[in-house]
């Protein structure tokens, strides 16, 4: 986080420097996003609004706004505004679709099952593991294994809380024991102590 921060940092010099505010926006989104990591949720969601309302028009229909839009609405969801998430991450899947740039299309779909289940309206486990398996489908189909362990790491806690053992840790172990490094990140420190869980 230190060196992310640092290189953050000198983007907003050069960029400030050099008057190309486009670039001290997506930094301002960057900081808010490092925020958001660190467990500063309200302080992070201030900085990534105040970045993407920056960037406007012309960061809507890029790989980097669903990034930024995706982390704003699990953002939302942590500091309990999980209607104001929905809306938001229903937005930009929609815009996804119209602009064909579904890139980051299964990490939205699972925002959206988490930001259901914590929604927790009738019928919320049924549709956010329909999200799960749409977003297992995309990131399969787009060879993004990262994200196809984020969907499975999901769909399989959705598993073990209805008493599902067995089917959290077929679907999550093949996945898992496909990666051969970066063993140490978040996802895979993640999805190891829940596979550990599920014996």
């Amino acid at each position: 986080m230190d060196l992310a921060d640092h290189y953050v940092t000198r983007l907003i010099d050069l960029a400030t420097r050099h008057s190309l505010m486009r670039y001290v926006a997506f930094a301002r989104s960057h900081q808010g996003l490092l925020a958001i990591k660190r467990g500063d949720t309200p302080g992070g969601l201030l900085l990534l609004r105040s970045g993407i309302d920056e960037l406007g028009d012309e960061v809507n229909a890029s790989h980097r706004y669903f990034l930024f839009v995706g982390e704003m609405a699990e953002g939302l969801g942590r500091v309990g505004q999980v209607g104001e998430g929905l809306s938001v991450v229903h937005d930009a899947i929609a815009r996804a679709e119209e602009t064909e740039e579904r890139l980051s299309i299964a990490e939205l779909l699972r925002i959206k099952g988490e930001l259901l289940l914590l929604q927790g309206a009738p019928g919320a486990a049924a549709t956010a593991e329909d999200q799960f398996y749409q977003a297992l489908k995309w990131a399969s189909l787009q060879g993004a294994l990262s994200w196809e362990l984020r969907a499975a790491t999901s769909l399989a806690q959705l598993f073990r809380d209805q008493d599902r053992p067995a089917d959290a840790k077929a679907l999550l172990q093949p996945i898992y024991d496909r990666f051969t490094e970066g063993l140490d990140t978040a996802d895979l420190k993640r999805a190891r102590g829940l596979l550990r869980d599920l014996g």
